[in-house]
């Protein structure tokens, strides 16, 4: 379950009124552009680069950038001498004019990456950095920088997704329906490296939970010498199959995709090393009915092939080294947690010389970097836990230097650097309350810097070794209306929770407001964050008479082990007590709140949240709003339901039955607007209809806005407009 919610699918206004749901502004509103003008240019982002990355030599940084108010990404190029960007091609010139065609598995990938723009979504620089692959419309193209030209790659006609250039730059490999192959550059010409791969076993695609869970997108991976490929097969044949039918088009087949429940079957993975000419498979051997979850792969040059694997629990991960010649694997490093044990996706990182590799751990009570021999010893600890190590940047093999991000407040995150030999820590980024992260060329020349605050949209940056700026990349977006008034104090006993909070622009001292709970809730998610873009959606509301809260409580990231895993196997106990502490102490400190009108909305988890306060505290929360909600735990996927409330097996199932909220429903006594939409394959519509079910069997009155053809996202100006403006309108008729 990811948090940030970017769509794929539109649907018509027409559709967003089944059941006599209307969509339009209250009676007496005045008209307001906001809604229109923030979901035409995604919150103000689009016309801004994204992706920005060095080429290999330093002398330029390559982009991504859309125009303002079109979701169609252009491949941009700044030169670092000169100073100059230029547009080095556009998707229409590489498709002529043509209509971008995605088949149905790319459209499930980016669904689960969560990218809802069209046009190149994603580039790769060739080693020598004079080539690029890029991908478009399921068509592989070819771009020279040296000539400035393209070529389209001839395949066959079929569904190509994942492409990847091998590390001498001479082939591109990819997987072709449910099969790996490779494309010789030089010959022109393509050839199978895998065969058999049907729907049901796949060769070289990521399964759902390892794409939706644990943030791996990849089934496949060069070999450093580019003369092997490790693949994963993927045989669902025990998995449920689940179909979602869109309703409004009765005449057109379901869409079916394996998606395994608690308690049931999951994808059975292994992994597979062969020729990049083809040929037979050697298939590497560890203890998979121990460690069922193959949960990441890397193939180093000097530090071998090495595969993270994981326990049906999650409260064991081990990093294996296989051999790729007999398949043999050994243990470098196992992690056990009683509750469970989080990935990282950014390690083990192997120094390039093979002696050692970078691995994290929050074995210590907090995320701590860690240098280890190449056998998994622990040679020192680099970042310690209590430093609020972050994340994983670059690392300069020259100097001997690692950057990484990280904050002691998790609202924020900054750059720094430490020696590998270890030492003293430079902060690079320290000052305001803000956000960072960088992009560094592979000779560490120079680096593409974002930046993040709330006083200012976010901008990238390009920079010399040692800081100084070079340049900032040129954005064509347009200005938000406003800069939003945001206060984030620390409330409660205790370490208390970050928190934030938005009044009206046309505030009045002296007046109580009633209060809308912008909640997410869920681990691995926060709400509470020094950046621009989450704020304006929530000034406006705010500015429709409300003041708008949100509280990072326990299960947050960023606070260390104890705060992360209080929630486990207590999902409707622990979040919902925090909300609820943290806006009682919010209206202690902020007597404008009226506590006595106090309503909540959220998505996914956060929608969860919303209609578990209604059903559970009505004492409190007098309205909500609950989008994409999951109410029957039974019914989500194994990988992240299984890790926060256990293996069915093991946990007893009153564990699911108190943290699911359909026996709830007869509890219902003030408004509670569902929406979902109903095409989602990732939070099913099955979720909303099983509480609207029990409610309605309950003879309790609620409000239902099914979206028509949406999946778990909503990227449509239209479908947003009136969905915020049918969100505040129930609010005000309930809470005003």
């Amino acid at each position: 379950m990811q948090f940030l919610l970017r769509g794929t699918r539109g649907a018509s206004l027409a559709m967003l009124m089944l059941f006599g749901v209307t969509t339009g502004l209250i009676a007496g509103d005045a008209p307001d552009h906001f809604l229109r003008d923030y979901a035409e240019t995604r919150g103000w982002s689009l016309g801004r680069p994204v992706k920005a990355q060095p080429t290999p030599d330093g002398q330029a940084v390559l982009f991504l950038c859309a125009q303002p108010r079109t979701p169609r990404l252009g491949l941009f190029e700044f030169a670092v001498t000169t100073g100059q960007t230029r547009e080095l091609v556009t998707p229409d010139q590489l498709l002529g004019g043509g209509e971008e065609q995605l088949s149905p598995a790319e459209k499930a990938r980016r669904e689960r990456m969560r990218v809802t723009v069209s046009g190149f979504t994603d580039f790769q620089i060739s080693k020598d950095g004079t080539r690029l692959l890029l991908s478009l419309g399921g068509k592989l193209f070819l771009y020279d920088r040296t000539a400035g030209a393209a070529i389209e790659l001839k395949t066959g006609d079929g569904t190509l997704v994942d492409p990847k250039f091998s590390p001498d730059g001479r082939f591109v490999g990819y997987v072709f329906d449910q099969d790996v192959r490779v494309y010789d550059l030089a010959k022109r010409r393509e050839r199978a490296v895998t065969a058999g791969g049907t729907e049901v076993v796949t060769h070289g695609l990521a399964e759902f939970v390892a794409q939706e869970e644990m943030d791996r997108f990849s089934g496949w991976w060069w070999s450093p010498d580019a003369k092997f490929i490790a693949y994963e097969e993927a045989d669902a044949s025990g998995v449920e199959q689940w179909f979602v039918a869109d309703p409004s088009k009765p005449g057109q087949p379901a869409h079916g995709q394996y998606y395994p429940r608690p308690g049931k079957a999951n994808v059975k993975a292994r992994l597979g090393v062969v020729s990049a000419r083809g040929g037979k498979t050697r298939w590497v051997s560890w203890d998979v009915a121990r460690y069922p979850y193959l949960a990441r792969v890397d193939w180093a040059e000097h530090g071998g092939l090495t595969l993270t694997v994981q326990t049906r629990d999650q409260r064991e991960l081990a990093v294996l080294c296989a051999n790729p010649k007999t398949g043999a694997t050994q243990v470098l490093l196992t992690e056990r947690d009683p509750a469970w044990v989080n990935l990282d996706q950014q390690v083990p990182r192997w120094l390039e010389d093979g002696s050692g590799f970078l691995w994290t751990s929050e074995h210590a009570g907090a995320w701590q970097l860690e240098l280890r021999s190449a056998d998994g010893q622990l040679l020192r600890v680099l970042v310690p836990p209590g430093e609020g190590y972050q994340s994983l940047v670059s690392v300069d093999e020259a100097a001997k230097q690692v950057y990484y991000r990280a904050s002691q407040d998790p609202r924020q995150s900054h750059l720094y650097r430490v020696p590998l030999a270890g030492g003293d820590m430079i902060s690079l980024t320290a000052g305001r309350l803000s956000q960072h992260g960088a992009t560094f060329a592979k000779n560490h020349a120079i680096y593409a810097e974002t930046i993040a605050s709330l006083d200012e949209p976010t901008k990238t940056v390009v920079r010399r070794a040692d800081g100084s700026l070079i340049a900032e990349l040129p954005s064509v977006a347009e200005a938000p209306p406003f800069i939003p008034h945001v206060e984030m104090p620390t409330v409660g006993d205790g370490p208390g929770f970050h928190a934030k909070l938005i009044r009206p622009r046309a505030f009045a001292a002296g007046q109580k407001y009633p209060v809308l709970v912008h909640v997410y809730g869920g681990p691995h998610a926060l709400m509470v964050t020094a950046a621009l873009s989450g704020q304006l959606l929530d000034q406006w509301i705010a500015d429709q008479g409300f003041i708008v809260v949100s509280v990072d409580g326990r299960g947050t990231p960023g606070r260390g082990r104890d705060w992360e895993r209080a929630i486990y196997q207590k999902f409707g106990e622990v979040p919902l007590a925090d909300q609820v502490a943290g806006v009682r102490a919010l209206g202690r400190q902020f007597p404008e709140m009226d506590l006595g009108r106090v309503g909540m909305f959220g998505w996914s988890f956060g929608g969860y949240m919303a209609a578990q306060s209604v059903l559970r505290r009505p004492d409190v929360f007098k309205a909500a709003v609950a989008v994409a909600s999951v109410t029957d735990w039974y019914d989500y996927d194994t990988h992240y339901t299984e890790r926060y409330l256990g293996v069915p097996a093991d946990a007893h199932d009153e564990v699911y039955r108190r943290n699911s909220l359909i026996e709830d429903a007869p509890n219902l006594r003030v408004p509670l607007l569902l929406v979902h939409g109903t095409a989602d394959d990732n939070v099913f519509f099955r979720h909303t209809l099983k509480l609207a079910d029990a409610l309605f069997r309950a003879g309790k009155p609620f409000d239902i806005l099914p979206l028509v053809g949406f999946t778990h996202l909503v990227p449509d100006a239209e479908a947003t407009e009136r969905l915020w403006q049918r969100a505040v309108g129930f609010f005000k008729a309930n809470l005003h």
